[in-house]
């Protein structure tokens, strides 16, 4: 099958081989012709696969092909509307169509937090045919009333998965609220889980349904590895693997975006140039090391889960999990950034004996035995026992589950069970997190109570500010959250 097999426009094929491609993936081939009908679309493809392309390709087909639309100054009215958890995919999503849009007469931009606003209301005013953006900052836009999308007529919501884990289930009702009615709605994702066929049942309408590769099947090309080692020789052990192999355009994921510091810090103090990246990270930061990372001027890109999406890179060689994630379909994710494309990619796992318990779980998950080998002169202490993790202010035990943290601040120890609440600020209320790319908001779950001792008392704000001060006493409930519970910031 080739690419004008499947209809589109004269100047797309122009673009698809100036960029040097003549053959489209299973996911473009069964998408493109699907999206060109005009019908709703439920899509699950594994990261890697093309994904991208194969809504990018047939929106612009139809815009093309259709009637231009202009808002009430004469200038190019918002026709499609792409949703993405992150700002580095936003930018990636943006990039592509300007790829394949180069030869049309279509405007685009990307729009997303962490950056002024005047210059994406400027670009607004300019007119725009298709508006790339992260839910949050197309929010605030449309809170202050710079942006239409009364003349939406393709919404495209991308890695909805992970928009599902970062709490933005709320943000994603309050957009559709501002969309028409009648519209083409396509739903992408890496992942094919219950919970977003339960969103596809309340967003689209007899959707086609397209599902490339088993749910949560790793790419057959991935070399797949796990070096147990100590939880103190970690840092060492890498430092290890990249010199000794010569290695290159390496990414590297931790868990916390404090311990990507203190990655970071260490590879540089051994010769080994890394940055990292992650919700803290300004967005020039963020631009800057991801550039640097494509080019192969950085050695070591350290990354967050978050932070990792809309990475995409050509012939990415390594992936190394320097923590294991405590969601067993992060992993997937996280190893999809290598293997792309048809191409070989090795994906290493560092696991000391507190995390076998999310080793299981992810093997599980995969329906594989990852093959273990212990690196000459690294191998762990077999008196070593395992001990709680810390994320955040969630405690996790060795078999994934979790442990109360007690008194403010989700701080261990004090009280009872369940999920610590509101991380911060007096009488645990929660702050109100970034919801652009970086930090998710933080939630206690519904129906769950904050883990009691000392100064627990009260309702929770799910939102920051302005919730009911703390009582003396038990912990209070949680602040009310409907969808999935959201991470602690990473």
């Amino acid at each position: 099958m080739s690419f004008e097999s499947l209809g589109l426009a004269l100047p797309l094929l122009k673009a698809i081989a100036d960029a040097g491609y003549t053959t489209p993936t299973p996911i473009q081939a069964q998408a493109i012709p699907a999206v060109m009908q005009g019908g709703d679309l439920l899509a699950g493809a594994q990261t890697g696969t093309g994904k991208t392309a194969g809504f990018t390709l047939p929106l612009l087909h139809r815009l093309s092909t259709g009637e231009p639309v202009t808002n009430k100054r004469g200038k190019p009215a918002i026709r499609a509307l792409v949703l993405t958890p992150t700002r580095e995919l936003a930018a990636q999503v943006e990039e592509s169509v300007k790829t394949y849009g180069k030869y049309l007469p279509l405007k685009s931009m990307v729009m997303f937090g962490g950056v002024g606003m005047q210059p994406q209301i400027n670009r607004l005013r300019d007119g725009v045919d298709i508006l790339v953006a992260t839910p949050g900052r197309l929010l605030d836009h449309a809170q202050q009333g710079t942006l239409d999308l009364s003349q939406v007529q393709i919404l495209v919501l991308d890695e909805a998965d992970r928009m599902l884990d970062m709490g933005f289930v709320h943000d994603i009702k309050k957009v559709l609220a501002l969309l028409p009615a009648k519209k083409q709605s396509l739903l992408f994702s890496a992942t094919f889980s219950d919970d977003i066929k339960n969103l596809a049942d309340r967003l689209l309408n007899a959707p086609a349904l397209i599902e490339v590769a088993r749910r949560n099947q790793t790419n057959e090309s991935i070399a797949q590895k796990v070096h147990p080692v100590g939880r103190e020789r970690k840092k060492e052990l890498l430092a290890h693997l990249i010199k000794t192999g010569n290695w290159h355009q390496v990414l590297v994921f931790t868990r916390m975006k404090h311990g990507a510091n203190r990655l970071t810090d260490y590879l540089n103090d051994q010769g080994i140039s890394a940055m990292a990246i992650h919700g803290n990270k300004s967005q020039g930061a963020r631009t800057k090391a991801l550039a640097e990372f494509k080019t192969g001027d950085l050695q070591v890109l350290v990354a967050t889960d978050i932070a990792a999406r809309g990475i995409d890179i050509d012939q990415l060689p390594h992936v190394v999990n320097f923590e294991l994630p405590n969601v067993s379909e992060d992993y997937v994710h996280r190893i999809g950034r290598t293997g792309r494309a048809g191409a070989l990619g090795e994906a290493v796992s560092l696991v000391c004996v507190d995390e076998n318990g999310f080793l299981r779980e992810i093997e599980k998950l995969i329906k594989r035995e990852i093959p273990k080998e212990i690196v000459p002169g690294f191998a762990p202490d077999p008196s070593e026992k395992p001990e709680p993790i810390v994320l955040g202010r969630m405690i996790l035990n060795n078999n994934g589950s979790r442990s109360g943290g007690g008194g403010r601040g989700g701080r261990p120890g004090g009280g009872g069970g369940g999920r610590p609440s509101a991380p911060r600020g007096a009488g645990g209320h929660a702050p109100h997190g970034s919801r652009d790319g970086g930090a998710p908001r933080q939630a206690a779950p519904q129906g769950q109570r904050a883990a009691g001792g000392g100064a627990g008392g009260g309702r929770p704000s799910a939102t920051g500010g302005g919730g009911r001060p703390a009582g003396g006493g038990g912990g209070g409930r949680g602040g009310n959250f409907s969808g999935r519970s959201t991470q602690p910031k990473r």
